[in-house]
Protein backbone atom coordinates (compact mmCIF):
# COMPACT_ATOMS: atom_id res chain seq x y z
CA UNK A 1 0.00 0.00 0.00
CA UNK A 2 0.90 3.54 -0.74
CA UNK A 3 0.58 6.41 1.74
CA UNK A 4 1.54 9.77 2.25
CA UNK A 5 3.78 8.26 5.42
CA UNK A 6 6.41 6.45 5.24
CA UNK A 7 5.68 2.27 5.39
CA UNK A 8 8.34 1.75 8.24
CA UNK A 9 6.40 4.66 10.43
CA UNK A 10 3.05 2.90 9.23
CA UNK A 11 4.33 -0.41 10.22
CA UNK A 12 6.48 0.79 13.38
CA UNK A 13 4.31 3.40 14.73
CA UNK A 14 7.04 5.35 15.74
CA UNK A 15 7.29 8.29 13.38
CA UNK A 16 10.29 9.50 11.29
CA UNK A 17 11.22 13.22 11.09
CA UNK A 18 9.60 13.74 8.20
CA UNK A 19 6.25 12.35 9.07
CA UNK A 20 6.17 14.13 12.30
CA UNK A 21 5.89 17.39 10.50
CA UNK A 22 3.66 15.95 8.55
CA UNK A 23 0.93 15.61 11.79
CA UNK A 24 2.07 18.43 13.13
CA UNK A 25 0.72 20.44 10.12
CA UNK A 26 -2.26 18.73 10.20
CA UNK A 27 -1.69 16.99 6.69
CA UNK A 28 -2.60 13.54 8.03
CA UNK A 29 -4.62 13.19 11.32
CA UNK A 30 -4.43 10.62 14.25
CA UNK A 31 -7.01 8.58 12.42
CA UNK A 32 -4.82 8.56 8.74
CA UNK A 33 -2.71 6.83 10.79
CA UNK A 34 -4.82 4.32 12.45
CA UNK A 35 -6.56 3.52 8.52
CA UNK A 36 -3.23 3.35 7.13
CA UNK A 37 -2.06 0.75 9.91
CA UNK A 38 -4.97 -1.60 9.39
CA UNK A 39 -4.93 -1.14 5.27
CA UNK A 40 -1.25 -2.50 6.15
CA UNK A 41 -2.00 -4.91 8.27
CA UNK A 42 -4.74 -6.16 5.89
CA UNK A 43 -1.89 -6.31 2.75
CA UNK A 44 -0.84 -9.74 3.26
CA UNK A 45 -3.98 -11.25 2.82
CA UNK A 46 -5.39 -8.98 0.44
CA UNK A 47 -2.94 -8.78 -1.95
CA UNK A 48 -4.72 -6.21 -4.37
CA UNK A 49 -4.24 -3.81 -1.44
CA UNK A 50 -0.72 -3.28 -2.05
CA UNK A 51 -1.16 -1.52 -5.51
CA UNK A 52 -4.21 1.14 -3.69
CA UNK A 53 -3.08 4.84 -2.48
CA UNK A 54 -4.52 5.58 0.81
CA UNK A 55 -4.49 9.55 1.03
CA UNK A 56 -6.44 10.20 3.82
CA UNK A 57 -9.94 9.21 6.01
CA UNK A 58 -12.19 11.01 7.37
CA UNK A 59 -15.37 9.94 10.29
CA UNK A 60 -18.58 11.41 11.07
CA UNK A 61 -21.57 9.77 13.22
CA UNK A 62 -20.31 6.11 12.49
CA UNK A 63 -19.27 6.63 8.92
CA UNK A 64 -15.69 6.82 8.04
CA UNK A 65 -14.70 7.82 4.34
CA UNK A 66 -11.45 6.70 3.30
CA UNK A 67 -9.93 8.62 -0.06
CA UNK A 68 -7.77 6.23 -2.19
CA UNK A 69 -5.80 6.99 -5.50
CA UNK A 70 -7.56 7.65 -8.83
CA UNK A 71 -9.23 3.96 -10.16
CA UNK A 72 -8.11 2.35 -7.06
CA UNK A 73 -11.89 1.77 -5.71
CA UNK A 74 -12.68 -1.56 -7.62
CA UNK A 75 -8.94 -2.50 -5.83
CA UNK A 76 -10.34 -2.12 -2.28
CA UNK A 77 -14.08 -3.58 -3.54
CA UNK A 78 -12.31 -6.87 -4.92
CA UNK A 79 -13.18 -9.88 -2.97
CA UNK A 80 -16.68 -9.77 -3.10
CA UNK A 81 -16.39 -6.83 -0.89
CA UNK A 82 -14.39 -8.94 1.55
CA UNK A 83 -11.92 -6.16 2.41
CA UNK A 84 -14.51 -3.59 2.79
CA UNK A 85 -16.13 -6.17 5.30
CA UNK A 86 -13.38 -6.80 7.38
CA UNK A 87 -12.33 -3.00 7.65
CA UNK A 88 -15.96 -2.62 9.07
CA UNK A 89 -16.08 -5.61 11.43
CA UNK A 90 -12.43 -4.10 12.82
CA UNK A 91 -13.22 -0.21 13.04
CA UNK A 92 -17.01 -0.84 13.83
CA UNK A 93 -18.37 2.16 11.34
CA UNK A 94 -19.61 1.57 8.06
CA UNK A 95 -17.64 2.30 5.43
CA UNK A 96 -17.20 4.51 1.72
CA UNK A 97 -14.22 4.41 -0.65
CA UNK A 98 -14.28 7.27 -2.52
CA UNK A 99 -11.46 8.89 -4.84
CA UNK A 100 -9.21 11.45 -3.97
CA UNK A 101 -8.88 14.60 -6.05
CA UNK A 102 -12.19 12.92 -8.28
CA UNK A 103 -14.83 15.80 -9.64
CA UNK A 104 -17.76 16.69 -8.11
CA UNK A 105 -20.33 14.50 -9.89
CA UNK A 106 -18.05 11.59 -9.62
CA UNK A 107 -17.44 12.20 -5.47
CA UNK A 108 -21.32 12.65 -5.06
CA UNK A 109 -22.19 9.25 -6.37
CA UNK A 110 -19.44 7.97 -4.94
CA UNK A 111 -20.64 9.41 -1.57
CA UNK A 112 -24.31 8.35 -1.76
CA UNK A 113 -23.39 4.45 -3.21
CA UNK A 114 -25.69 2.87 -3.85
CA UNK A 115 -28.24 5.18 -3.82
CA UNK A 116 -29.16 6.92 -7.52
CA UNK A 117 -28.44 10.66 -8.38
CA UNK A 118 -30.81 12.10 -10.24
CA UNK A 119 -29.67 15.61 -10.40
CA UNK A 120 -27.22 18.41 -8.86
CA UNK A 121 -27.78 21.63 -8.37
CA UNK A 122 -26.08 24.66 -7.15
CA UNK A 123 -27.79 27.61 -4.79
CA UNK A 124 -26.17 30.84 -4.60
CA UNK A 125 -27.52 31.98 -1.40
CA UNK A 126 -27.98 36.10 -0.45
CA UNK A 127 -25.03 35.72 1.73
CA UNK A 128 -22.75 34.91 -0.96
CA UNK A 129 -21.95 31.07 0.47
CA UNK A 130 -23.18 28.53 -2.35
CA UNK A 131 -25.03 24.88 -1.11
CA UNK A 132 -25.09 22.02 -3.71
CA UNK A 133 -28.30 20.27 -4.25
CA UNK A 134 -28.59 16.57 -4.40
CA UNK A 135 -31.72 15.16 -5.23
CA UNK A 136 -31.96 11.45 -4.69
CA UNK A 137 -34.13 8.83 -5.97
CA UNK A 138 -36.63 8.55 -2.94
CA UNK A 139 -36.76 4.11 -3.61
CA UNK A 140 -35.03 3.06 -0.28
CA UNK A 141 -34.85 6.15 1.07
CA UNK A 142 -35.81 4.98 5.00
CA UNK A 143 -32.75 2.65 5.25
CA UNK A 144 -30.37 5.65 4.34
CA UNK A 145 -32.23 7.97 5.58
CA UNK A 146 -29.77 7.44 9.14
CA UNK A 147 -26.81 8.19 7.29
CA UNK A 148 -27.54 11.60 5.30
CA UNK A 149 -26.45 13.79 7.92
CA UNK A 150 -23.26 11.84 8.47
CA UNK A 151 -22.80 11.83 4.51
CA UNK A 152 -23.66 15.46 4.52
CA UNK A 153 -20.55 16.54 7.08
CA UNK A 154 -17.93 13.84 5.45
CA UNK A 155 -18.87 16.88 2.60
CA UNK A 156 -18.23 19.56 4.95
CA UNK A 157 -15.11 18.42 6.47
CA UNK A 158 -13.24 16.77 3.42
CA UNK A 159 -14.74 19.32 0.32
CA UNK A 160 -16.21 22.15 1.69
CA UNK A 161 -19.48 21.21 0.51
CA UNK A 162 -22.50 22.10 2.06
CA UNK A 163 -25.01 20.08 0.96
CA UNK A 164 -28.89 19.72 1.10
CA UNK A 165 -30.16 16.21 0.03
CA UNK A 166 -33.74 15.67 -0.67
CA UNK A 167 -35.47 12.44 -2.28
CA UNK A 168 -37.37 12.69 -5.50
CA UNK A 169 -40.54 10.31 -5.43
Amino acid sequence: MKTELCQFCLRSGILCPKCRKKVERGEVSQLDLEIGRLLLSMEEGYPPLQDVYFHKSVESDGVLAIFVGRGDIPRILSYGGKIIKALEQKTKKTIRVLEYKSDERKFLEDLFAPMDILTINHIWLPDGTTETRVILKGKGKKKYMKYIDALKNIARESRGMILRVEFAA
